[in-house]
């Protein structure tokens, strides 16, 4: 069922957009995925959604297809084609689903897209196998376009490593209890609005434009990035299972310093006592106390401030699309960012 964001004009000029790349990135994926030994071909699959563990072929879900957009409407912002900047767009959804099957493993996570992740299903091992090998055909997929690749695998290097780095962030704030805001912001924008700005920046590169409309394009990017992990950290709290396709409460049952988390353990609020209290125990949380938690975030203000910050940094990235070099038909590339900034999945 549609829902009522879904169903503004502007969100369905992105759904359209996201469809379309979808159907544009499908085929190379698959065709790449393909070239995989057997044993990683089959896990690779079941993780995109393609066929069940046994191999047989479903419709899964494989997911928003946020980053092959952004990659294929940036080419077309800078006057290249979708054609141009396909390498680019299948090196990025490569990228983030290695990204995903290891993050599953590194945080525990039994469920994606609605089905048992990958290492719940064949194991931790094959799960990172299977990551590391998306990864490779990521780099493969950009070194072997048909345009000089050297800038692309450095921008897409730096973004990886970025990513890398912000995740090993995430872990080590597992283990503090002294994490601040701006730690939380930074590791964020490692995590996730890096590889958003290596999207829309390697599709404006394989598009053919300038650098400064390159460097235009990675800076709505890297805005659009940190303004989606804000929603996916409200989603993580207070998302419908039955469209996120995770548990409710998923991020405060691993008790993970998320950024509605860390807002309201840092703004002083005495309502943030039972939070502060949870964050410091052990042991599993009761459905009671998630409810209870949730709500205390709320009252502390830690979801109000993340609704205004996603709206802010959306509003930054919407105007790196008019205050840089010439971009044309910025339209789709506008739609797709405000339906990613304020998504209820």
């Amino acid at each position: 069922m549609m829902t009522a964001l879904e169903a503004t004009p502007t969100a369905q000029v992105a759904a359209r957009a996201l469809e379309a790349a979808r159907t544009a990135v499908d085929p190379a994926l698959r065709e790449a995925v393909d070239a995989l030994p057997g044993a990683l071909r089959r896990l690779a699959g079941y993780h995109f959604g393609w066929w069940d563990r046994h191999g047989v072929p479903e419709a899964g879900d494989p997911g928003k297809a946020l980053r092959p957009a952004l990659a294929l409407l940036a080419a077309e912002a800078v006057g290249g084609s979708t054609n141009a900047a396909l390498p680019a767009a299948v090196a990025v959804e490569l990228v983030h689903n290695f990204s995903l099957i290891h993050d599953d493993v590194m945080d525990g996570d039994e469920t994606r897209r609605h089905r048992p992740t990958v290492w719940k299903v064949f194991g931790v091992g094959h799960a990172i196998l299977a990551g590391d090998a998306l990864l490779a055909l990521a780099f493969e997929a950009i070194a072997t376009a048909d345009r000089p690749a050297g800038d692309g695998t450095r921008m897409l290097a730096a973004a990886v490593n970025d990513l890398l780095e912000g995740q090993g962030e995430d872990l080590a704030f597992e283990t503090r209890d002294d994490v601040r805001v701006e730690q939380c912001l930074a590791m964020a924008r490692h995590k996730t609005g890096a590889l958003l700005e290596c999207s829309a920046g390697l599709g404006a590169l394989f598009g053919g434009g300038t650098a400064a409309q390159v460097a235009q394009l990675r800076a709505f990017g890297a805005d659009l990035g940190l303004a989606f992990q804000f929603a996916d950290d409200l989603l993580g709290i207070w998302g419908d299972p039955a469209v996120t396709g995770k548990p409710v409460y998923s991020d405060l049952r691993s008790r993970k310093k998320s950024l509605p988390v860390v807002a309201a353990l840092s703004g002083g609020s005495p309502v943030a006592g039972p939070l502060r209290d949870a964050y410091s125990g052990e042991g599993e949380l009761s459905e009671a106390e998630l409810e209870r938690l949730a709500a205390a975030i709320d009252l502390a203000g830690g979801r109000a401030w993340c609704l205004a910050q996603a709206d802010e940094l959306l509003e930054r990235a919407l105007d790196a699309l008019t205050m840089g070099g010439p971009l044309t038909g910025t339209t789709p590339l506008a739609a797709v960012a405000a339906l990613a900034a304020r998504r209820d999945r």
